[in-house]
């Protein structure tokens, strides 16, 4: 049998999702959780990997397994077998052909960041931060230039272990609310440290470093010399993926609202 998890987690203290020789992974932590529930050994694969520091509100994975659950019991048993800053939201049984990654029709994250002389202290590991003075046009004016499919080495990690730098961007959505500010972004898949390098440009703009249309010029580089730093991790939440509605799968868990 063949199953579907939804899982959220604070990504603070883990080494990210993919699995290490530490055992201080997301991946590592589930999947000791689901072995004990099943008393068997379980591996799971995950729609998008997700870096050190970095949260999910509905990562969907997939596993098979010979143990009979009722759903229910997948969520509640493993989340009873889980450290308090990862759960399973919801299970599903799905076909055997379901593949949770190769499935995906888009992937989507949010960047939320506080604005603030201060640092934050009670958000601190939930939020970027930076000094007041950001310019919304400035960088909404950014963010159409990098819509559309492209060649995204500039805004690709030495380490990126993807086939192909070309991806194509869908959505940056950029809001306001008091002193949060909320991105969006939406691709068909994204590259290792994209989302946070796009981050790094598009403040680089909206703190008036740049022009808006440097966010051009860094793109045709094609070198990641010619883009800002990486920016922080700690704001960065990972969505969730989007699948065809023959799947029959939630598209967003509750704590997505949650956010600013």
């Amino acid at each position: 049998m063949r199953l579907a998890l939804g899982v959220s987690y604070h990504g603070a203290a883990y080494q990210g999702w993919q699995s290490q020789p530490s055992g201080q992974t997301v991946q590592d932590q589930l999947e000791l959780a689901l072995s004990r529930l099943a008393d068997a050994p379980i591996g799971t694969l995950c729609a998008g990997r997700t870096d050190a520091g970095v949260h999910a509100l509905m990562q969907v994975v997939h596993f098979d397994t010979n143990a009979v659950r009722r759903p229910f019991s997948w969520v509640r048993g493993t989340n009873a077998l889980l450290p308090r800053d990862i759960a399973v939201q919801w299970a599903q049984v799905v076909p055997p052909e379901f593949h949770c990654r190769a499935a995906a029709q888009s992937r989507r994250y949010a960047y939320i960041l506080l604005e603030s002389a201060v640092r934050p202290s009670i958000d601190h590991g939930r939020v970027g931060w930076v000094l007041p003075g950001l310019d919304a046009q400035a960088m909404q004016q950014a963010a159409a230039l990098l819509l559309g499919e492209h060649d995204f080495t500039s805004f690709r990690a030495s380490a990126c272990q993807a086939l192909s730098p070309v991806k194509n961007l869908m959505h940056i959505g950029i809001t306001r609310r008091g002193s949060y500010w909320r991105f969006e972004f939406e691709a068909n898949a994204f590259l290792h440290h994209m989302v946070r390098n796009l981050m790094g440009c598009l403040l680089a703009i909206g703190q008036g470093r740049q022009p808006s249309d440097w966010a051009a010029q860094v793109l045709q580089a094609r070198s990641r010399d010619a883009a800002a730093p990486t920016f922080s991790p700690e704001g960065l939440y990972f969505l969730g993926p989007r699948y065809a509605s023959h799947w029959g799968l939630p598209d967003r868990t509750d704590p997505y609202d949650g956010l600013p």
